[in-house]
């Protein structure tokens, strides 16, 4: 037995230990699907985030985390008779084998664009196939994009989808004047008294920008990631420097404000 399977092989057992409903730990017995699920996404984005940080340290922590609210989720299907983690790990074995025919069955090598077109065509049939298997009515192209996805990933996930069949602008500057046009409705909408109506227009104008990053070949979900990690650079930047000053944020003016803003830019 290998290092990794011997590894692989304790947690499993720990994880039975601590579900066992004589000995167990109580919290961890109480558990269930839904309770677990907001820790699983919580800890694949401190996996996103070790790997901002480039901290391999850090990384391996997260993943071991990661790992475990597998494990867990694989064990309480287990307990329930659905599955265990030997067929999750099955599953993505057998899965991967398939979306890789040109590495596992023959299949030609062709570019990075032709493959990344064969994978998703590879990805559509298999969610027809099991929806004909569950005899499943929703045949959209759009099924099974993840509801607990953030929204401008989704955004960006469904704006993919929806261009697979067709339905997409021609070219950037075309989604551009559709950005335009809904950031028009939006300044309209402020005219309105209705808050419901600003919302539903703000929601417009960002779902324009996100299929625009798209057609600019820049994954918004990331963009705006390295934007909030540029803003929160900045602004402690300022703090620092305000701090040196013995001067208090709440009592700075508006131009103090853009004083502080243009020397953490310049730093």
């Amino acid at each position: 037995m290998s290092e990794a399977e011997r590894a692989t092989a304790a947690l499993l057992e720990l994880m039975a230990r601590l579900r066992d409903p004589v000995n167990g730990c109580p919290w961890d017995r109480e558990q269930t699907f839904a309770t677990i699920a907001p820790f699983t996404i919580e800890e694949a984005y401190e996996v996103a985030d070790a790997i901002d940080r480039s901290d391999p340290g850090q990384l391996r922590d997260e993943l071991g985390d990661l790992l475990f609210q597998i494990v867990f989720h694989s064990r309480m299907a287990q307990e329930r008779g659905w599955f265990d983690f030997a067929a999750v790990a099955t599953s993505i074995h057998d899965k991967l084998v398939r979306r890789h025919p040109h590495v596992f069955a023959g299949a030609p090598v062709e570019g990075l664009e032709a493959q990344t077109r064969n994978w998703e065509e590879l990805k559509a049939r298999e969610r027809a196939e099991v929806a004909a298997l569950q005899q499943s009515s929703d045949t959209s192209a759009l099924a099974d994009v993840p509801k607990a996805l953030p929204a401008l990933a989704r955004a960006a996930k469904l704006g993919r989808r929806a261009a697979r069949v067709g339905f997409d602008w021609q070219e950037p500057g075309q989604v551009r004047d559709k950005v335009m046009e809904e950031l028009a409705e939006v300044d309209e909408a402020l005219g309105k008294e209705s808050h419901e109506r600003l919302t539903e227009e703000m929601g417009d104008l960002l779902f324009a920008v996100a299929n625009w990053a798209l057609h600019l070949k820049v994954d918004p979900e990331e963009a705006l990631r390295a934007a909030n990690a540029k803003f929160e650079r900045r602004f402690r930047l300022m703090e620092a420097v305000a701090g040196t000053q013995d001067t208090k944020l709440e009592s700075l003016s508006a131009a103090e404000w853009d004083e502080l803003w243009r020397k953490a830019k310049e730093a």
